[in-house]
């Protein structure tokens, strides 16, 4: 009984022991991108900054947004100043997908550096997208994993883990992708499903066919069947490969010559022609993490040099699924770079002499806050297909379209007077001439606007921003078929427009003015100080958007009590002078620093000279 006692005991010992969960058992799980198993590893573990970053990435990166958005916030919540930018991207994104705009425009404001409105941003769109879609799902079971369509002939291809007997990916214990071809019937829904052959599929991922017009030539996306270490990271790439059907089966499979071991190359998109292949990568020279590219197809089926698509197009962040109009003058692609609801979204640039405009977002329709990509239209019918994540895995959408009557545009940029620097975060407002708001919208990394208008009619566009004076411009649309007027919006910051203004070395914007002196434990303003301060009632009336913080500050002679006493009923004191002069209370805040903040740091030996800089008044300008 002992022995049997004794087996149990040792048989339980081994059992926990093979159980125990260890921080380097479950970054090697991370590191391997097995993400799910990961995840119930770092659950267990104790919530240090690593393990929590770690954590929110294998929830962010299989769009579990909901634990994503838990997780973040404990990271933010107990390791925030050490946190890099980069969680500060996700974070955002993640609260996007719960949806919480609020806290996502504050996580992704501090992350760009100016603020951020996505409810004013998507309402803007709603008047400005150049097509309104109907949009319904193509599969009644919403866990085949089904996404990237393209058009096959009279069929379509499409990628999807419909495939059980395929092993499971450690990515998010699914099985692998192939590619499946279906007819779509008359309700838009897939009949008669096919995987491809053998020749095609294998045992890694393949997704993202696209097919030249007579449909003998096909690209496609293949998984490396094995990972290579490029700098800290081992990763299996993604390639593209070209097919070539002889009639009876898919032949010539081969890798095109622009592929690496060492980055991806993913998602291709061929031109009605055939004579450029559009495609995504993050290969050497990308702006960050994956950019749109086009490489010349040759005649005789050699290729050119692929060009990244620039900065217009591209950002530090992704940019992938690209589909090209048949008349190669509009690109459709999806990014998270670009503002948007979250995620993926779906964006179109219109080519105008050969060059590429700033990429419009496709409107709340189209996208929603999860991932939304692989957009493909046919533009006679104005029907197409789409893939998103929004119900929480992929899947394959159907859309019809059709264009809104009237696309007279206006469009431009804002920039500084002086510098000609893009200004993101500005607020751009279109009035009517009856100044009847017509759109408002905060303006990205890019600093561009876009709004609806009607012909022959008279508008006016307001830029606003903190610490610039505020611009306008009219301009009347007309008949005669000008569809598109493009407004740069040029802004002056108060510090060049004004002599006595000037940016500090800490960043704030002070107005400079000769010092306020007050009697001796006095805070009544004395003739000399009203002559002073009259300069700056004069400026704030010349600037009415402009906002002050009056500080006064005190020598360090008194106790320190005494000091934030005066210094207080000083500062509140300037601003009832201002106001009995004429400027709002709601633009001004009167704060004592008492001793608290000396210009000169004397401690207890300050001269007489010493003390009197200390003792004084500042104008802060606050926005």
């Amino acid at each position: 009984m002992k022995n049997y006692i004794y087996l149990i005991f040792v048989f339980c010992s081994l059992n926990l022991s093979a159980q125990k969960v260890t921080d380097k058992k479950a970054d090697g799980l991370f590191e391997k991108k097995s993400y799910v198993k990961a995840a119930e590893m770092y659950e267990q573990l104790p919530e240090s900054q690593k393990n929590l970053q770690n954590l929110g990435d294998s929830y962010y990166n299989n769009f579990q947004m909901k634990d994503a958005v838990r997780v973040y916030g404990k990271l933010f919540l107990t390791h925030k100043d050490s946190v890099k930018p980069d969680y500060y991207f996700r974070y955002a994104h993640a609260l996007m997908g719960v949806p919480d705009y609020v806290k996502a425009d504050e996580i992704m404001g501090q992350y760009l550096k100016y603020p951020v409105n996505t409810l004013k941003f998507i309402a803007n769109l709603n008047t400005n997208v150049p097509y309104n879609y109907t949009i319904q799902t193509m599969s009644k079971a919403t866990s085949n994993g089904d996404f990237g369509m393209s058009f096959y002939g009279d069929k379509v291809a499409f990628a999807s883990l419909r495939n059980a007997e395929t092993k499971a990916y450690g990515w998010n214990e699914k099985p692998y992708l192939d590619l499946f071809s279906a007819n779509v019937d008359e309700h838009e829904q897939l009949t008669n499903i096919q995987p491809f052959p053998k020749e095609i599929n294998t045992k890694t991922h393949e997704s993202n066919a696209t097919f030249s017009t007579d449909g003998k030539i096909m690209y496609f996306n293949r998984t490396n069947d094995k990972q290579v270490k490029v700098g800290e990271e081992k990763f299996a790439s993604v390639k593209i490969f070209r097919a070539e059907w002889t009639g009876t089966k898919w032949e010539n499979i081969t890798e095109l010559p622009f592929c690496s071991d060492n980055y991806s190359t993913d998602h291709p998109a061929l031109s009605k022609d055939g004579k450029k292949l559009y495609f995504s990568s993050d290969m050497p020279g990308t702006l960050g993490s994956f950019d749109i590219y086009v490489v010349d197809v040759n005649q005789d089926g050699t290729f050119g040099t692929p060009q990244n698509m620039g900065n217009t197009i591209n950002t530090i962040h992704r940019e992938q699924f690209p589909y090209i109009s048949d008349d190669g003058t509009i690109l459709y692609f999806a990014s998270d770079g670009h503002q948007g609801m979250g995620g993926l979204d779906i964006f179109m640039s219109k080519s105008y002499e050969g060059v590429f405009a700033k990429p419009l977002n496709l409107g709340e329709t189209i996208n929603s806050n999860m991932d939304d990509f692989g957009y493909v239209v046919d533009e006679k019918k104005n029907k197409g297909y789409l893939s998103s994540n929004r119900k929480g895995s992929d899947n394959l959408y159907s859309f019809k379209r059709v264009e809104n009557e009237s696309r007279y545009v206006v469009e431009g940029e804002v920039k500084d007077k002086n510098t000609h620097d893009f200004l993101p975060g500005t607020q751009v407002t279109l009035y009517d001439e009856n100044d009847k708001l017509i759109g408002q919208m905060v303006v990205g990394a890019n600093a561009d606007y876009v709004f609806n208008t009607e012909p022959n009619k008279k508008y006016r566009l307001e830029a606003v921003k903190d610490f610039y004076i505020p611009h306008s411009e009219t301009f009347t649309t007309n008949e005669d078929g000008k569809l598109r007027y493009t407004i740069e919006l040029f802004m002056e910051c108060y510090d060049d427009a004004e002599e006595i203004i000037t940016k500090r070395q800490d960043g704030k914007v002070q107005i400079v003015l000769e010092n306020i002196y007050f009697d001796l434990n006095k805070w009544d303003i004395k003739p000399e100080a009203a002559a002073i301060l009259n300069v700056l009632v004069d400026l704030l009336k010349k600037y009415p958007e402009m906002e002050v913080e009056l500080g006064a500050h005190t020598d360090s002679r008194a106790s320190y009590t005494y000091n934030m006493m005066l210094s207080h009923k000083r500062a509140a004191s300037t601003l009832e002078y201002l106001v009995k002069n004429g400027i709002k209370r709601g633009r001004l805040s009167s704060k004592g620093y008492g001793e608290t903040v000396p210009l000169v740091k004397c401690g207890d030996n300050c001269t007489e000279q010493q003390h009197s800089i200390n003792r004084r008044c500042e104008f802060i300008i606050l926005k």
